[in-house]
């Protein structure tokens, strides 16, 4: 039975904003939850990452069964896990696949990760997005791929060869606009040989780690007081400044005429660190047209509750916030590289225990056959 929309989620979708789960386990899609959840929180597209399907595989023996069974045809622990993850992404955008169809292929996306410890070696990326892709073998999959220097000839590949693409790990603006200019190549390499334009990105920005990280640097600063909560926001809203640029630059525009749709802004890490500060805090704050906001289901139902709906908050102009940051004594630069150097530790770190996990319980299914 389908669900009414709830009013705040569907104002925010109003204002221009996709509403992503930052979740997915197995039984989000055999109970039906994830259906549900769809039609009344107005959901969009779903993400996964590595800590995502950790979280997953300790919730339960739900997985047991199948890491049983693909342990017995001999696949060893990183090809079970790919196994079992292709399978719920693949599920999942089927569930989201009228989101897909009503959005004329805009939204209604699952992303599905590469393996972490792939972040600095662009072939191998490439390569493993090219493999999932054929896996799922799903119109509305987006692969994530890390926006580090060393992945954008894999960015600007894998969106040429006409496979969505969600950029993730960006916390610099700087670093955002090179994802940009990467997503702008492929495309325009498309354009040239006469292939269609119709692949869709986003570029995934990371919001409240970085007021985290800048809060914890203001502790004792005759500053904190006014400035903790501000970096995140003013961060993200320079990184949205950007995006206008690029978005209404003669290059895309050109792009757009033939077919293309812009490279979404995606707010990511939007569930609050902080519990001083309100829930919805980056949702609020980071409303415009053809963006996304992925939340934990936390952040979801919180916005469900009271999310304060003003249209064009991330389009704010940041400059003074983030003057006062820099008179501060916060090097902005060196809070997002040390977030993006944490941020691929964070997903090696689950993706090596879940490895283990599995390995665990494919070795006790071999044994107890034998």
């Amino acid at each position: 039975m389908s669900s009414s929309p709830n009013p705040n989620l569907q104002a925010l979708t109003d204002a221009g904003v996709a509403v992503w789960l930052d979740s997915l386990k197995r039984s989000y899609l055999t109970g039906g939850d994830l259906a549900e959840w769809r039609d009344e929180f107005v959901l969009h597209g779903v993400t996964t990452n590595p800590a995502i399907f950790k979280e997953a595989f300790d919730d339960g023996d739900g997985y047991d069964e199948q890491i049983a069974s693909l342990a017995h045809d001999g696949l060893d622990a990183r090809g079970i896990y790919q196994e079992i993850a292709t399978q719920d992404v693949r599920d999942a955008c089927d569930v989201l696949r009228p989101v897909y169809d009503a959005t004329d292929g805009a939204d209604g996306f699952v992303s599905l990760e590469v393996d972490p410890d792939l972040a600095r070696d662009s072939d191998r990326t490439l390569e493993q997005a090219i493999e999932y892709h054929a896996r799922v073998d799903r119109p509305n999959l987006m692969i994530k791929i890390p926006g580090t220097s060393e992945c954008l000839p894999a960015i600007e590949e894998t969106l040429y060869r006409g496979i969505n693409v969600n950029v993730t790990l960006l916390f610099g603006v700087e670093e955002y606009a090179a994802v940009m200019e990467a997503w702008l190549k492929a495309l325009e390499r498309r354009h040239a040989e006469g292939l269609h334009l119709k692949v869709e990105s986003v570029a995934s920005f990371f919001v409240s780690r970085v007021d985290s990280e800048v809060d914890s640097r203001l502790k004792g600063n005759p500053h904190e007081d006014e400035l903790r909560g501000v970096a995140a926001i003013a961060n993200a809203r320079a990184a949205y400044q950007r995006y206008l640029s690029v978005r209404n630059g003669e290059r895309f525009k050109a792009l757009e005429a033939a077919g293309a749709r812009p490279q979404r802004p995606l707010w990511a890490s939007t569930g609050v660190k902080d519990p001083a500060y309100s829930p919805t805090k980056y949702v609020d704050s980071l409303i415009a047209p053809e963006t996304v906001n992925t939340m934990p289901m936390a952040t979801v139902q919180a916005s469900a509750a009271g999310a304060t709906v003003v249209e064009g908050t991330a389009a704010i102009d940041p400059s003074d916030d983030l003057a006062r940051i820099a008179e501060a004594g916060i090097d902005m630069v060196d809070v997002t590289d040390l977030l993006l150097r944490q941020g691929i530790e964070k997903f090696e770190v689950p993706m090596k225990e879940l490895l283990e996990t599995v390995d665990g319980k494919r070795a006790a299914a071999v044994g107890a056959k034998a």
